[in-house]
């Protein structure tokens, strides 16, 4: 029985969509406001969020941030916004996942079930190295030059899928579908928020010189 937590204002969309997942099994916990999520998601042991991105309160996209800071459990973002530019902005803050409103909850059901099923394949413990990167991949940690680096989920996976063949250059295609597990759907400036993020990070340890760019290809390391 997952543990889904929703954290919707709109009062029919959230009782609708908890009412829907009870049927499909899932125990929902429910909140209508940023803060109020923040608070049920610390208390509770949720498997999965569902979080609207206009939100009294705390906002969507705060709270997003502050889970990536702790947690690589999956969020899946339900919002009214359907421009470009909002996707790549969720999905380089951490969002697994984006639905845009009005949604169908049999298709809401396939996406949960899809980021359900990556999140319990979680590979069992694994060291890796390259240069002054250390790798843990099951703890999903990276030390660089001795520095533990917080990293979302998609920024670890890009970082280790690049370690495991260092002498690869990778295009941003090849980086989407490897990470994200489905074809290449959304416009590669996606590829390119996570890779900034990354190399921002890295900054301060002095290793995001690693992470090169093959103008015209994509990425390598080096």
């Amino acid at each position: 029985m997952p543990n889904i937590l929703i954290v919707e204002d709109d009062t029919d969309i959230n009782n609708s969509t908890a009412q829907y997942l009870r049927r499909h099994g899932c125990r929902c916990f429910q909140a209508f406001s940023g803060t109020e999520g923040r608070t049920l998601w610390k208390s509770s042991d949720c498997d999965l969020l569902l979080v609207d991105l206009m939100l009294p309160g705390l906002s969507g996209s705060e709270l997003i941030g502050e889970i990536r800071r702790e947690s690589p459990v999956p969020v899946i973002v339900l919002s009214a916004r359907s421009e470009l530019s909002d996707k790549v902005e969720l999905l380089g803050l951490g969002a697994d996942d984006y639905l845009t409103k009005p949604y169908q909850l049999e298709e809401l059901w396939a996406r949960i079930q899809v980021q359900l099923r990556h999140a319990s394949a979680a590979p069992a413990s694994e060291a890796l190295r390259f240069r002054d990167w250390r790798l843990n991949t099951g703890e999903m940690l990276l030390v660089a030059a001795g520095q533990p680096v917080e990293l979302t989920a998609h920024e670890f996976k890009i970082v280790e899928l690049m370690v495991r063949r260092p002498r690869k250059v990778f295009t941003k295609q090849q980086i989407y579908e490897a990470v994200w597990q489905e074809e290449c759907a959304i416009e590669d400036k996606t590829i390119h928020v996570h890779i900034s993020n990354i190399r921002a990070k890295l900054r301060p340890s002095g290793t995001e010189g690693y992470i090169q760019t093959v103008w015209g290809i994509g990425f390598k390391l080096g």
